[in-house]
């Protein structure tokens, strides 16, 4: 199964996941957030959060602006050849 990632208009990543174990979010580090079984969590894109790397709402009280509009990207560079 995949995981949803939806961009809000001037909001949050939305990820969803149709079963708990589809959906991990790791640190730098490497060490994994405990989502207490949650299969839908949202990502903060406008840095505000007092949560992150979770939206806390902060964008709709700072009135953080963002459109995304879905596009294809260009194909990856090739990796340099060593």
């Amino acid at each position: 199964m995949a995981v949803k990632a939806t961009v809000f208009n001037n909001g949050p990543v939305r990820l969803e996941a149709s079963d708990p174990v589809e959906l991990a979010i790791f640190d730098q580090a490497g060490n994994m957030f405990g989502l207490a079984g949650r299969t839908v969590i949202s990502l903060c894109r406008c840095g505000l959060s007092a949560n992150k790397p979770f939206c806390d709402g902060a964008h709709n009280r700072e009135g953080f602006q963002s459109s995304c509009e879905a596009r294809e990207l260009p194909a990856p560079k090739p990796k340099p050849v060593p």
